[in-house]
């Protein structure tokens, strides 16, 4: 799986019109970056999305990061995985995750491993694509790491430090992928930046999934007070000049990892990250492409 060693991570097309999200993409595109990853958690739906994405482009490649397992039936899931693959060969990714609320009494990797033996054991009578479709799982903890290893192409990480990257590493071994999203502020004033990424990293405090992993990831319960301390806040959204900010990103792609997605933080809902992403593609080492429209 080949998605360049940097691709860009947003929920921001979840806030823009249609028309807007096909400019922006188009133009994302066009700056050289080959991979877009999406979440599914503000409405829109991961496969409708993705589709959209795909037909606005001509070559980017796009994942969901992630397709919640529990949106759908895993029928409908391979179904809608079929026709991408079929449709846009070798640009779309299946990433999977867990996903949302607690579910008290289910086990995440219980249920994300049942989830994929349905998937594998569909009947269709959909057309199979000539290229294979490509999943991804959503994996921080040693045994959905290792499932990611062995049902999917690999795993996909959201808001962990550079030494979950190579424990990650690790127990995924030398072939399977492994993708890292990254948050980013580029932003030199510190008291500016820190803010900035404590409003965005709270969502994610209190939760008993996140918590949990972050734990894992050796933060203590006054990491995790107070909207984060400084080092937790420093370790999951890097911010400062261009220099600094890609300087830190190498850091994943030192530690092990294949592709690290970049999800720009500080824009307003319905703007645009573009003049970042510019920044960024002069500064990341892209392939850039030259076909026409």
């Amino acid at each position: 799986m080949d998605l360049g060693t940097f691709g860009i991570y947003t929920f921001d097309f979840e806030h823009q019109p249609a028309a807007l999200v096909k400019d922006s993409v188009r133009q994302l595109e066009d700056l050289g970056f080959r991979a877009l990853w999406i979440p599914e958690a503000l409405g829109r739906d991961a496969f409708t999305h993705a589709g959209f994405l795909l037909a606005a482009t001509r070559g980017l490649t796009v994942v969901n990061g992630i397709a919640r397992i529990w949106s759908r039936e895993a029928r409908w899931a391979q179904g809608a995985a079929v026709l991408l693959a079929d449709a846009y060969p070798g640009r779309h990714v299946l990433g999977l995750g867990f996903g949302g609320r607690p579910r008290p009494g289910v086990k995440p990797l219980a249920a994300m491993a049942a989830y994929l033996d349905e998937l594998d054991t569909v009947e269709t009578p959909n057309p199979l694509p000539e290229t294979p479709i490509r999943r991804l799982l959503a994996a921080y903890g040693p045994k959905m790491l290792e499932l990611a290893r062995d049902r999917a192409a690999g795993a996909h990480t959201y808001h962990v430090n550079t030494a979950h990257t190579a424990q990650a590493r690790e127990i995924l071994g030398p072939d399977a992928f492994l993708a890292v999203e990254q948050a980013v502020l580029l932003e030199t004033d510190p008291v500016r930046a820190r803010a900035q990424a404590r409003e965005h990293l709270h969502q994610y405090l209190g939760t008993p999934y996140n918590d949990a992993k972050f734990r894992r990831l050796g933060y203590t319960d006054e990491d995790l007070s107070g909207g984060g301390s400084d080092r937790f806040v420093d370790d999951l959204v890097f911010w400062g000049d261009t220099d600094t900010v890609v300087r830190k990103l190498h850091g994943h792609v030192d530690a092990g990892a294949d592709h690290v997605a970049v999800q720009v933080l500080g824009v307003r809902p319905g703007g645009t990250a573009l003049p970042q992403w510019r920044l960024l593609a002069g500064a990341l080492p892209l392939s850039r492409g030259t076909a026409s429209r």
